[in-house]
C-alpha cells in the first residue's frame, strides 16, 4: 500500500472537457457560418470561450502516495502531509468538498467522488489519517473523517448492489 494511487477517471474526465469544448466551438462556428457573421476576431473570441470551458470543466488531478495528497490542476498543484493532519473539513451540500489542512500549514480541497471511486486512494487516505488521530495532530475534524468514512462506505455498497445487480 505504499505506492502510487491515482484517480482512474481522470482521463476520461480529461477527454469530457475536451470534447465539450469542441463541441462548444464546433457549433458557434456553424451558427456564425450560417448567420455570414464568421470572422477572424468572431473565431477568436469563440476559441477563447470554448478555452475557459475547458478549464472550468477539467478536474484537479488528484494522487495520493503514503504520506501525502496531491492535486494538480491545469496550471497549480497543492499537497498535504496527510500522515500530520491538523484539520478534515468536510462539506456536504451541493458541491461537495473535502478541505485537509496538514500541520505546515498546506491545503488541498478534493471532491469526495474521487475517494468513492477509488478505492485505492481511500485506503491509503484513511490509514494516513488514521496515523494523524493516533499521533494527536488532527484537531479538528474526527467526527467528518468518521461521517466521510460512512459516506465512502455506503457508496461503495451501492456501486457493488448496482453491479452485481442485486439492487
Amino acid at each position: 500500500m505504499d505506492g502510487l494511487a491515482e484517480d482512474i477517471h481522470w482521463a476520461g474526465a480529461r477527454r469530457s472537457a475536451i470534447c465539450t469544448a469542441a463541441l462548444f466551438l464546433a457549433a458557434l462556428l456553424v451558427l456564425d457560418a450560417g448567420a455570414g457573421e464568421l470572422c477572424v476576431l468572431r473565431v477568436a473570441l469563440w476559441a477563447g470561450l470554448a478555452a475557459l470551458l475547458f478549464v472550468i470543466l477539467l478536474p484537479p488531478r488528484v494522487s495520493v502516495r503514503a504520506g501525502r495528497l496531491s492535486t494538480r490542476g491545469l496550471l497549480v498543484g497543492h499537497s498535504v502531509r496527510t500522515d500530520s493532519l491538523a484539520s478534515l473539513q468536510w462539506c456536504d451540500g451541493v458541491a461537495q468538498r473535502v478541505v485537509l489542512r496538514d500541520t505546515e500549514g498546506s491545503s488541498v480541497e478534493i471532491d469526495p467522488t474521487v475517494l468513492t471511486r477509488n478505492p485505492a486512494m481511500w485506503r491509503r487516505l484513511d490509514a494516513d489519517t488514521r496515523t494523524s488521530v493516533e499521533r494527536g495532530t488532527l484537531l479538528l475534524g474526527s467526527t467528518e473523517l468518521r461521517e466521510l468514512a460512512e459516506h465512502i462506505d455506503r457508496e461503495t455498497a451501492r456501486t457493488v448492489f448496482r453491479v452485481s445487480g442485486l439492487r
